[in-house]
């Protein structure tokens, strides 16, 4: 990762590492060397060669900020049709339970929009939307609450790890 601590360059940031580049350029039209414009800037000269190939080969626009590379978006319109497919259930996706896993999910974006998230970026994209983790409004038919309290209280002590 470039940025180990886990974050990427603000917008302040950003615009800040621009004008920088923009003085490079100013430096280039006066006919200045790489060294010097480094040493002024206070930058390696290995940047500003960089910069001054982007300049020539591109302009302006060579050594402009790209803005932030941020994550992939879906638009209102791929939101809403998300929003359908989910609710006809994962069963109409080829999943044989009825239960939308962050997986499941990640899934179907890409098969329907052809954009990569993570698992994680997925449950960020649904929170954002309104949707949240469930869980089951009442108890299976099949569960034997007995069954459930005896391994309660005799295979899960033996089971567990031992506190510290």
């Amino acid at each position: 990762m470039r940025y180990p601590q886990g974050g990427g360059l603000t917008d302040a940031e950003r615009a800040a590492r621009e004008r920088v580049r923009l003085q490079a350029v100013t430096g280039f039209g006066s006919g200045e060397k790489n060294r010097e414009i480094a040493v002024a800037l206070r930058v390696s000269e290995r940047s500003v060669e960089r910069w001054r190939r982007q300049w020539r080969e591109e302009g302006l626009a060579g050594v402009a900020s790209k803005g932030s590379p941020g994550r992939p978006r879906l638009s209102d319109a791929q939101i809403a049709r998300l929003e359908r497919e989910l609710e006809r259930g994962p069963l109409v996706h080829g999943w044989t339970d009825q239960r939308w896993t962050l997986a499941r999910v990640k899934t179907m974006i890409g098969r329907l929009f052809h954009v990569s998230y993570t698992v994680e970026g997925t449950w960020r994209l649904l929170r954002r939307h309104g949707w949240s983790w469930q869980q089951p409004a009442r108890r299976a038919i099949e569960r034997d609450d007995d069954a459930v309290e005896l391994w309660r209280r005799e295979v899960w002590p033996r089971v567990r790890a031992p506190r510290r």
